[in-house]
C-alpha cells in the first residue's frame, strides 16, 4: 500500500510555475463517498447527463472514504467502463472533510464541483453554479431552501451556524449544503492549508475569495440514512467551532475577568454590609465563591488541555488520508510515473493487477 499525503503547497502547475503534467479539463467533480453504494450508478448517470450540456472535459473523482458497505468495486466497475471517472479509495475511514481533501488534490479541473454521494443535492443544479461562477465569482455555494432533516436535527444545525457565527463574527448561513463549485485558483488555495482538523466550507469562508450563493431544493435521500450519528456530528461541531481559531481561549480570559469582577462586587457587598451594622454569616461568600471558581478552573483548564491535544496531533505532520488503491487510467498513470521517478510528493498507491481484483459484485 502506497501512501498519499495531503501536499503541504500547492502541486498545482499553474502556482509552480512547471508545464502541466497530466493535462487539463474544464470541470472536476469531487463526491466522497460513505455509505452510499446503491446511489453510485444512478448519480454517475445524473452527472454525466448534466455535465454534457456544459463540456465534454470533465472527470468524476469518487473517493472511496473506509465505506462500511463495500462501495469500492462499484467505484472501480464505473472507472473500467467510463475513462472519466477516477477512482480513490483511502485505507480507512478518514472523514468527509479528508476525503474531500484527497478528491481535490486529485483534481484537473479549472472549476472543481463537490458534492456529497447521496443524491440529495440534485446533480442537475451544477449548470447553474457554473454559469454563476463565469460571472466572476470564486466560489459559488449553495443554499437549501429548507432542510429535509428532522426537526432535532435541523434545531441543532441552526444552532451550531449561529453560534459559530457569534464565535468568529462570520455570516455562515444555517442551511448551506456541500454542493458547491470552485475555482482552480481556490483549490491550490485550500490545499496550501495544513491543518489537521478541517471542514471544508469555514475553509471556503476563511479563504475569503468573491463568493455567490444559490438557492437549493433539497430532494429527500432516495436511499439509507445519514452517516453521521450524534457523536460524529458533536465531534464536527466541537472542530469546526473551537479548533478554526482562538477565539475559544479569548472566551475563557472574558469568562476570567467576569468572575473577578463578581467576586469583587460580592467584596464591595459584604463590605457595605459590616459598615452598616448588616453582618452576613461568615461562611456566605465561601461557597460560591469556591464554586465559581472551582467551576472556571476546570473549565480554563479542559479548554486549554483540548488545545494542547490539537497541537500535538497537528506537530506529528501526520497525512490527512492516506491512498490504498486507486482506480482510472488517469490517475494509474500518474501513480506509476511518479513511482517511477522516485517523487514522493506525488507517491500513490499502486493499482493492484487485474487478476487480484475481486469481482465487482454490485
Amino acid at each position: 500500500m502506497g501512501l498519499v499525503r495531503s501536499p503541504p503547497v500547492s502541486r498545482s502547475p499553474a502556482v509552480n510555475g512547471q508545464p502541466p503534467g497530466r493535462g487539463t479539463l474544464e470541470i472536476s467533480v469531487v463526491v466522497p463517498v460513505y455509505g452510499c453504494r446503491e446511489c453510485l450508478r444512478e448519480l454517475h448517470r445524473r452527472l454525466c447527463a448534466a455535465l454534457g450540456t456544459l463540456t465534454d472535459e470533465f472527470e468524476l473523482l469518487l473517493v472511496d472514504d473506509g465505506s462500511p458497505d463495500d462501495a469500492w468495486p462499484t467505484i472501480r466497475g464505473l472507472a473500467e467502463l467510463d475513462p472519466r471517472v477516477q477512482g480513490l479509495r483511502l485505507s480507512r475511514n478518514f472523514g468527509q472533510h479528508a476525503a474531500i481533501t484527497a478528491g481535490l488534490a486529485a483534481s484537473r479541473g479549472r472549476w472543481v464541483v463537490v458534492m456529497d454521494c447521496d443524491l440529495q443535492d440534485p446533480p442537475e443544479e451544477i449548470p447553474r453554479l457554473y454559469a454563476k461562477a463565469l460571472e466572476g465569482f470564486d466560489v459559488v455555494l449553495c443554499r437549501r431552501e429548507e432542510r429535509v432533516e428532522s426537526l432535532p436535527r435541523r434545531f441543532a444545525a441552526g444552532a451550531y451556524f449561529r453560534f459559530h457565527n457569534m464565535l468568529a463574527r462570520g455570516n455562515l448561513h444555517t442551511n448551506y449544503s456541500n454542493l458547491s463549485l470552485i475555482s482552480r485558483t481556490v483549490v491550490d488555495s485550500f490545499l496550501a492549508l495544513r491543518d489537521q482538523d478541517r471542514h471544508y466550507l469555514l475553509i471556503l469562508h476563511w479563504l475569503g475569495f468573491r463568493r455567490a450563493e444559490l438557492d437549493l431544493k433539497q430532494a429527500s435521500r432516495p436511499l439509507g440514512k445519514s452517516s453521521y450519528s450524534l457523536r460524529a456530528l458533536i465531534k464536527v461541531a466541537v472542530d469546526g467551532l473551537f479548533f478554526q481559531s482562538t477565539v475559544l481561549l479569548r472566551w475563557v480570559i472574558y469568562l476570567g475577568f467576569l468572575l473577578a469582577l463578581l467576586g469583587a462586587s460580592l467584596a464591595g457587598y459584604a463590605l457595605l454590609s459590616w459598615l452598616t451594622g448588616n453582618h452576613l454569616p461568615s461562611w456566605t461568600a465561601l461557597p460560591m465563591f469556591g464554586l465559581f471558581l472551582a467551576a472556571f478552573i476546570i473549565i480554563s483548564g479542559g479548554v486549554t488541555g483540548l488545545y494542547v491535544g490539537k497541537i500535538f496531533d497537528q506537530v506529528k505532520g501526520r497525512p490527512l488520508f492516506v491512498v490504498a488503491e486507486l482506480a482510472g487510467g488517469e490517475l494509474e498513470a500518474t501513480a506509476e510515473r511518479a513511482v517511477a521517478a522516485g517523487d514522493p510528493s506525488l507517491t500513490a498507491a499502486q493499482p493492484r493487477p487485474a487478476a487480484d481484483r475481486p469481482a465487482d459484485s454490485s
